[in-house]
């Protein structure tokens, strides 16, 4: 797993307590080639593997941000860095089925989770990836995010947060080539995976297409030992298909 990067390979999982951060953090550790991961989330909890640290900070809170950068620092560069967060759902936020739905604290909710939390996260998390051979930033995205892939219409909100996240994602990657050549930035889409967010909307999802978050995490990292700065800026399915915008 990531032949492609230089060992020792140092990771950093942000949102590391929901079910895919959580499963990225166990196979990470789980790897010879991982020296040490740095899992982070609000509650900063322990996760239990050796090579675990573990760092509370609010991605959504910019102080608390630069506070976990600097700590990140001392201790950096990075080759891996992973933002595992989302919402798509809450007790009282659900996907819109109609525009009569639209309700601007549930729009706002779902873009501070899923484009302004990981875009501040680049901000200052970006500049400690290694400069001097292949390291990686990646968020994980949807495919409803895409524009050209929309046919059903519906979820509102959580539509067009990944479609802005995939936005800041490419611009991102647009402004990182130009001082650091082989940094890639890039999109994951995880496909439908059994955690709390998708647990109300598994009705529809075709015999085998319900991953584990440990198959989802495992493929992604797939993913990501592939892609080269070539495909810095784009979204990437889980079986390694580059998904339009």
């Amino acid at each position: 797993m990531l032949d492609s990067f230089e060992t020792p390979i140092r990771a950093v999982v942000v949102g590391s307590t929901g079910g895919i951060g959580a499963a990225f953090v166990e196979a990470l550790a789980g790897s010879d080639r991982v020296e040490a991961v740095h899992a982070l989330s609000r509650t900063g909890a322990s996760h239990p593997f050796p090579k675990v640290r573990n760092l509370t900070f609010d991605f959504l809170d910019e102080p608390s941000l630069i506070a976990a950068a600097q700590a990140l620092g001392e201790v950096g560069p990075f080759d891996l860095i992973l933002v595992a967060t989302g919402f798509l759902h809450g007790s009282d936020v659900q996907p819109e089925k109609t525009m009569r739905s639209l309700d601007l604290d549930a729009m706002r909710r779902n873009f501070e989770i899923n484009t302004f939390g990981p875009a501040l996260t680049a901000k200052h998390f970006l500049p400690l990836l290694a400069r001097d051979r292949k390291a990686v930033f990646a968020a994980l995205s949807a495919r409803v995010g895409s524009i050209s892939d929309n046919r059903l219409g519906g979820w509102y909100s959580y539509r067009a947060s990944k479609a802005a996240l995939n936005m800041m994602i490419q611009t991102l990657s647009i402004e990182t080539a130009r001082r650091r050549k082989q940094q890639v930035v890039i999109g994951l889409h995880p496909g439908t995976v059994d955690t709390e967010l998708s647990e109300p909307f598994q009705g529809n999802v075709p015999e085998g297409k319900l991953f584990t978050p440990a198959f989802s995490a495992r493929k992604l990292l797939e993913v990501v030992d592939r892609v080269g700065p070539e495909d810095t800026g784009g979204l990437f399915a889980w079986d390694g298909a580059r998904i339009s915008s």
